[in-house]
């Protein structure tokens, strides 16, 4: 009865050793940060919130608006610009170099915190972040009104700090990044020089090729 064959075992082994984690994989990590950047986007076509407006206020020139609704876009307009950043920047850090997805990394991890950051500052003071709204629809700045906030402020806020924590780990996983480049290995089609003695054909054809046969 023969034994265990130990080359079998060696390369087993070393298919699982060089096997990349699934949280590391590019295209998860990638596909991950889009998502979520592509969630914050989301987030800014909806309805953030509600405005009531006191009809003593606005006079005849709100009369007929006493309800606003104003979305995310327009209450933080800085996140669907961050947003699109940090889509841009997860999908460059696919065909990154090392030095380059560092540079990435900080891009998104900036994105997503001034993301969490205007998403914050309206869950903080609706009100001052409604005053644009107010203004376009009635014409009158610095109106009382009664806001009702909605959860994609929330949704956005969470949305921000996953994604922050997607792009920190580009750094980890690019080490399990295979970078091909044209030094990496010969051609398929280059053979190897022969071993033996060289003739004269056989140094003309391996001038052809731009070998030197010296």
């Amino acid at each position: 009865m023969s034994g265990p064959d130990p080359a079998a075992g060696q390369t087993a082994t070393a298919k699982k050793s060089s096997g990349t984690p699934a949280w590391a994989r590019k295209s998860t990590l990638v596909l991950l940060i889009a998502v979520l950047a592509l969630a914050v986007f989301g987030t800014t076509t909806q309805t953030w919130m509600t405005v009531t407006l006191d009809p003593n206020q606005v006079g005849q020139a709100g009369a007929a608006q006493t309800a606003l609704e104003v979305q995310g876009s327009k209450a933080a307009t800085a996140v669907t610009a961050l947003a699109l950043v940090a889509l841009a920047g997860g999908l460059a850090a696919a065909i990154a170099g090392r030095i380059a997805r560092w540079i990435i990394t900080a891009i998104i991890v900036l994105a997503a915190a001034g993301i969490v950051a205007a998403a914050a500052t309206v869950l903080a003071n609706p009100l001052a972040a409604a005053q644009g709204a107010i203004a376009a629809a009635t014409g009158i700045t610095g109106s009382q009104a009664h806001v009702a906030v909605t959860a994609f402020p929330v949704l956005a806020v969470v949305a921000g700090c996953l994604l922050a924590l997607a792009a920190l780990l580009i750094i980890p996983a690019g080490r399990h990044w295979k970078t091909r480049t044209k030094y990496d290995a010969p051609a398929a089609g280059s053979a190897a020089p022969p071993a033996g003695p060289v003739d004269e054909i056989d140094s003309w054809d391996r001038l052809s090729r731009g070998d030197d046969p010296t």
